[in-house]
């Protein structure tokens, strides 16, 4: 399957946990005009959750025209979940999260898809599958041969980009994995998908890793140690990156094109103050361009019909927007940085 559209680029949108919302925010979206005006959504998923879902939600005869018209695709992957049961965290469902994530990304390795817009995951049903998981980005650099290491989750609002040196990890494994060379990576990654937005000069502030960047040793020396280091070798590079400085006086103030922060809260917070329907996430490090929605897989409401698909939807219209404007670049994928 290649892109016959070059205006509506081909995307692959793998539904995520399968007992979460994602089935249902999934096709919501991708039978939405706005979505379709922008987008070839391939949606992946086993064919049983596809068709429940879409039963469910009232959406069976659309999708079918869709189809028949081309306008979207079906990619069904065949997993133990077999068909779906809202609201159940299962190990079954954990395994099809990333057969179908796996799935998208080969479809964009291929040649087949142009990125990868993902549904939510649930990181307890992947663990019950016994498949190691800390978040998209690990099994993004997995799959696609890339040390973990320099693979990062990068958030973005209409008024921040916050790119996360660790994610889903206990507080305290996510201190002890904070040194000189994994800060150094999550500024390079950062300066470098801000290149690939269109911003020319970035300015980068890493946050402190505690309070008040340490106060000069008052509340720990690890600022002194990590931080301060990783950023004077990033300055070495001729990168334009503050700090170390407190995550609470930096982020209010908005100067800066990106921020670095040091674990999932400090960066997860501000991002979803901001509403959760006006974020999304992408890996970057990767050579496959990979985004997802910025809130979780809500099990709790799996099912009801309550799941609003705004964001995954925003996602979605956003992708094309960056990959639109890769097309029209010369030589470089690049964007304005106001398209995310």
């Amino acid at each position: 399957m290649r892109e016959p559209h070059p205006d509506r680029p081909v995307i692959a949108v793998p539904v995520g946990d399968p007992n979460g919302i994602g089935p249902e925010i999934v096709l919501r979206s991708v039978t939405s005009p706005d979505v379709l005006a922008s987008v070839r959504p391939v949606v992946i998923a086993d064919q049983a959750a596809i068709d429940v879902t879409a039963r469910r939600l009232g959406l069976a005869d659309r999708l079918t025209d869709l189809i028949a018209e081309g306008r979207v695709v079906l990619s069904p992957v065949e997993t133990a979940a077999r068909e779906p049961h809202p609201g159940e965290i299962t190990a079954e469902a954990g395994a099809a999260t990333v057969a179908y994530a796996r799935a998208a990304i080969r479809m964009v390795e291929a040649g087949d898809a142009r990125a990868v817009v993902a549904g939510p995951h649930n990181e307890t049903a992947v663990a019950r599958a016994g498949v190691p998981f800390t978040g998209y980005p690990q099994l993004l650099a997995e799959t696609t041969g890339v040390d973990p290491d320099d693979v990062f989750l990068m958030l973005v609002s209409p008024r921040l980009r916050i790119v996360h040196a660790t994610l889903h990890v206990g507080l305290r494994r996510a201190l002890d994995s904070l040194t000189v060379k994994r800060v150094l990576s999550a500024i390079r990654a950062a300066h470098a998908a801000l290149g690939s937005l269109g911003i020319e000069h970035p300015r980068i502030a890493v946050c402190g890793i505690n309070p008040h960047a340490g106060e000069g040793g008052l509340f720990g020396d690890e600022d002194e140690a990590i931080s301060v280091p990783a950023v004077a070798q990033a300055q070495a590079e001729g990168i334009d990156v503050h700090g170390p400085e407190g995550a609470d006086l930096l982020l209010p103030a908005g100067a800066h094109d990106a921020y670095v922060a040091m674990y999932h809260d400090q960066g997860h917070i501000p991002i979803k103050l901001e509403g959760r329907g006006n974020a999304l996430g992408i890996s970057i490090g990767a050579p496959v361009l990979f985004s997802t929605v910025a809130h979780g897989s809500a099990h709790d409401i799996a099912g009801t019909g309550r799941a609003d698909p705004a964001a995954l939807a925003g996602a979605l219209v956003k992708m094309a927007a960056i990959l639109s404007k890769q097309t029209e670049a010369t030589g470089r994928d690049r964007v304005h940085a106001d398209s995310v």
